[in-house]
């Protein structure tokens, strides 16, 4: 049987195929090879999500990651969201020169970075997920590096996020603090008690 996890697994693996494309001349001249990779990343991660599905909660990583009918059904979600934009911005990004494989990867990351936040079932595999879709994000935005908007913009949002997540970070402290506990289903029945 395959790990409940497998999903992000082969998202991390294709990403990092991706990455490795750069390397061969010959493929990268290809410009619509990153595109059609990333759609087939998404339809084969939807393909592994309903394959690992099951209709009880399975949790596994000493708690800290949940499989069921909710995270299945929004990771669902996010390919077919995520799908919809490769497709919508693909014209968008060739008419401004922007069209990249370092697009897709950060994409394919945030993306990644979704799914660990969709299956998390403790603090901190919630905030590793959150900031693996906020870095991803940070360098989306600074992604037309000529522009000094652009560059603007992403520092400005990395400062802020940088805030949001200490703070973040020192409310789960204050939680933990309180509980005695990191995963989820523990502080709720603490809290009920």
């Amino acid at each position: 049987a395959l790990p409940i996890s497998i999903p992000e697994m082969f998202v991390l693996t294709m990403c990092c195929v991706l990455l490795l494309l750069e390397l061969f001349p010959a493929l990268k001249r290809r410009q619509d090879l990153p595109y059609l990779i990333t759609q087939a990343t998404l339809v084969g991660a939807a393909i592994l999500t309903f394959y690992v599905h099951s209709a009880t909660a399975v949790i596994t990583f000493h708690g800290s990651f949940i499989n069921d009918g909710m995270a299945t059904l929004l990771k669902l979600f996010i390919y077919l969201v995520s799908a919809m934009v490769f497709v919508y911005s693909r014209d968008y990004l060739k008419v401004r020169g922007l069209y990249s494989m370092e697009y897709f990867v950060l994409c394919l990351f945030a993306v990644l970075g979704m799914m660990v936040l969709v299956s998390a079932n403790s603090l901190l595999t919630l905030y590793l997920g959150l900031e693996l879709l906020s870095l991803s994000l940070y360098t989306l935005v600074a992604i037309q590096r000529d522009s000094a908007i652009s560059s603007e913009a992403a520092m400005k949002y990395f400062v802020l996020g940088a805030l949001a997540s200490g703070m973040l970070l020192y409310g789960m402290s204050m939680i933990y603090g309180v509980t005695g506990h990191l995963g989820l289903p523990e502080i709720a029945s603490a809290i009920a008690q």
